[in-house]
């Protein structure tokens, strides 16, 4: 490297030795106040409160996300008695993908306000868009003439996949700097379990509205207008029993004391965390004036753009956002593919009705609960209990690798494991398994705690943002792809696909080496070693 410098890189240096000491002068203070939570073991009503907060949050993204696959054949039989209920595969693939598009503005868009301006000041503000955007999806109309019903409620799919989107960084972060070195493992993987139980309670709520109208079902397909509303609109009941606890969670003390300089916020914040007393050592009026005046400058000088432009400009950070971002990219082809487009895989499996609407439609939820049961909800419980034993990375490999596999043999042997509803099931569920034992849980997790605060919730956005990439991709592509070579609705390319699938997985076990390994260590020192290893990268 160079030795030389420019005028502006010396000024940048400056900004950042006077930062510097401006932090050395408060580090007793703050070192022993994270100390205090990084060895908080305990569950005390704060935990549980973070726990409910934000794993409320992923429960309702999940719900409103997948409840559309139930949701669809029900707008079918209603809207679409021209092609025999059947919604063509351009609507219906705008329909499912419309709400990852918006998840991936929502990811982009909070992930950099949530570093910039400040978790407590954004955390709550995408709930709010979930409660609006879920409501006006459950209450769409249709115009005399222009706007169906179809297209407000893609619209409004849209606007509730930026709530959604803007909970994945929002809901990280904030765990992640509120949890202990020893489970923050644990706790993210079980905000992120939720997504489990949403998934669940979409076919259950399904299945008990669809018996409550029965009758009417049978007497008028029409009255499903009434059933696909409902579904949905359950999905803000548990958005809005929490909004309170958002808006009113304080500001993390990693980002007080890391970001903001603000040694008094910090402390007091990791005293309600961790039940401990504030310390009654009264600050003299000049010491008060001193830390307002170091809060002052910090903000006056901070600008979160140049703060990520300077750490991922060394390759020994970038290669980690490479890691955290393409997995999640490959991940999310397979796992969309898969779990978007379920009906597909369900008729394979022989969850098929007699043929009269409401059989059909009974059948399909059943099938989409009994997966959910034997392999999408245990695959999360699972890393939640081993996650802090077997390290993030561990579990990774093993999920990536055993989905490789499962797709391999599913894509192989489609046929025969047809004839064979047993096994076939078996198999499928077992990919489900791996998929939340395994990537699907770990990269939400690891890039939620392998950053620096300054830069963690845009990382974590700019990941998350890269998965929609690939679910996007599947849910555009994946209606198109299966019916190649054969009649529409026949499904003929699904094994190829099912291969497909296999190898992306593979990609994603090659990649899972440049992520490292975070199992039982404090944020601070994830910091300090991402520190050194680019220090070393850049003097050999």
């Amino acid at each position: 490297m160079s030795g030389s410098y420019s005028a502006s890189e010396k000024a940048v240096d400056v900004e950042l030795s006077e930062t510097t000491a401006l932090e050395m002068s408060n580090q007793p203070t703050t070192k022993v106040a994270l100390a205090n939570l990084e060895e908080q073991q305990s569950w005390n009503w704060f935990t549980i409160r973070t726990l409910i907060t934000s794993g409320t949050g992923f429960f309702t993204d999940a719900y409103d996300v997948f409840i559309i696959n139930l949701v669809v054949p029900m707008l079918g039989y209603v809207y679409f008695k021209e092609t025999n209920g059947h919604m063509p595969a351009g609507t219906e693939g705008a329909l499912k993908g419309i709400a990852s598009f918006g998840t991936l503005v929502g990811q982009l868009t909070f992930g950099y306000l949530g570093d910039a301006l400040g978790r407590k000041k954004i955390y709550g503000f995408e709930l709010m868009i979930i409660i609006l955007g879920t409501f006006c999806c459950a209450m769409a109309g249709s115009n005399a003439k222009g706007s169906s019903v179809i297209q407000y409620l893609t619209f409004w799919r849209f606007v509730l996949g930026v709530g959604i989107g803007g909970d994945y960084p929002m809901s990280a972060t904030v765990t992640s700097e509120w949890a202990s070195a020893g489970r923050r493992g644990q706790l993210m993987s079980i905000i992120f379990s939720m997504q489990g139980i949403g998934n669940l309670a979409a076919s259950v709520v399904t299945l008990i509205v669809l018996a409550i109208f029965k009758s009417a079902i049978i007497e008028d397909v029409d009255n499903l207008d009434i059933v696909w509303r409902i579904c949905i609109g359950v999905g803000c009941i548990p958005a809005v029993s929490t909004i309170y606890l958002r808006l009113t969670m304080p500001e993390s003390p990693r980002y007080a004391m890391d970001v903001e300089n603000d040694i008094e916020k910090a402390n007091l914040a990791v005293a309600r965390a961790t039940d401990a007393a504030v310390s009654d050592n009264a600050a003299t009026s000049e010491e008060v004036i001193a830390q307002q005046n170091t809060i002052a400058e910090t903000k006056a000088k901070r600008n979160h753009n140049r703060e990520f432009i300077e750490y991922f400009s060394r390759w020994a950070n970038l290669k980690i956002l490479i890691g955290t971002s393409v997995t999640w990219f490959l991940l999310d082809i397979a796992f969309y593919g898969i779990s978007l487009n379920q009906s597909y895989v369900l008729n394979a499996m022989g969850f098929v009705g007699n043929g009269t609407v409401y059989d059909n439609l009974w059948r399909t939820t059943l099938g989409n609960l009994t997966v959910s049961c034997l392999g999408f909800v245990p695959g999360y419980w699972f890393t939640v209990f081993l996650i802090e034993k077997m390290g993030r990375k561990k579990i990774q490999f093993m999920g990536f690798g055993m989905l490789t596999i499962l797709f391999t043999v599913l894509a192989a042997a489609f046929y025969e494991l047809k004839k064979i509803i047993p096994l076939f099931v078996a198999i499928f569920t077992l990919a489900q398994f791996f998929f939340n034992f395994g990537p699907n849980t770990t990269t939400f997790v690891v890039p939620g705690e392998v950053f620096p605060t300054r830069v963690r919730a845009t990382a974590h956005g700019i990941s998350a943002a890269s998965g929609k990439l690939g679910a996007i991709l599947a849910t555009f592509g994946f209606n198109k792809l299966v019916e190649i070579g054969g009649p529409t609705g026949q499904h003929a390319f699904l094994p190829q696909t099912l291969g497909i699938f296999a190898a992306i997985m593979g990609l994603g076990f090659i990649f899972t080496f440049l992520i490292p390994e975070t199992k039982g260590m404090s944020l601070e020192e994830i910091e300090q070693r991402g520190i050194k290893v680019a220090d070393e990268e850049e003097s050999a």
